[in-house]
């Protein structure tokens, strides 16, 4: 039965990993341009532990019941390098959620420096914030003004008098029309959404982190007592 639940534990834990490395919130780019995308290293290492501990559990199930030593043997020093593995991903996934999470100034940069520039970088965060400002009604990473106060790539294209800043962060009806162009050029607060992107963008790693990292040390805290059993049975073969 304890086998049976631990294998089911970490059949678990291989689906919240791949949940992570799918990006369900779409905000990869933001992390991959900062070179910091550990998150998804560690949910990619947690995928592979999480299969291995699957099948080490298995394994270890067959050398319990026919009785074998060497197996036992094999399946504690296997159980033991998977062990260190699936540390390494908790560790690496939590350490590097900070980088992102307490910095809006980072993903700002981020924003000024990549959005709208005709690089492949920059049309791919150009098409995840123009998403998540249409799908959220966010604009900028702390609101509007971040297009107006801060020079940008933006800014070289569409000058201030034209586009104050991208039209996607002007309010639509429900079919995704434009409520007012001028109205939101001008800011008039009925016609542009004011609130910034920071806090989904922070979530959504928020989101990924806490799973990977803290799934992660629950299953570690779990599978130390199976494995000191599995030394008592060793001890007794």
């Amino acid at each position: 039965m304890e086998g049976g639940n631990f294998c089911c534990t970490l059949l678990i834990a291989c689906c919240l990993s791949v949940w992570v490395t799918a990006d369900q919130y779409k905000v990869y780019p933001i992390l991959g341009v900062s070179g910091k995308d550990d998150v998804y290293a560690g949910a990619w290492i947690s995928i592979f532990t999480g299969f291995s501990f699957f099948c080490l559990g298995v394994f270890g199930i067959i050398g319990l019941v026919s009785g074998n030593r060497l197996m036992v043997l094999l399946y504690l020093v296997l159980m033991l390098f998977v062990y260190m593995f699936e540390c390494a991903s908790c560790i690496t996934s939590y350490t590097h959620r900070d980088f992102v999470v307490s910095n809006p100034n980072l993903v700002t940069k981020q924003m000024l420096t990549f959005y709208a520039a005709p690089t492949a970088q920059g049309r791919e965060l150009t098409r995840m914030w123009d998403r998540i400002m249409m799908e959220q009604q966010y604009c900028g990473t702390s609101g509007p003004m971040d297009w107006v106060n801060y020079s940008s790539t933006f800014r070289t294209f569409y000058p201030e008098v034209v586009s104050p800043w991208p039209f996607l962060c002007c309010k639509r009806d429900p079919n995704f029309v434009i409520l007012s162009q001028e109205g939101c050029r001008i800011g008039h607060v009925d016609y542009i959404n004011n609130k910034g992107c920071f806090d989904h963008i922070g979530h959504a790693v928020d989101s990924y982190t806490w799973g990977v990292s803290w799934f992660g040390f629950a299953i570690l805290m779990f599978t130390c007592p199976v494995m000191l059993v599995a030394m008592y049975h060793y001890t007794t073969l």
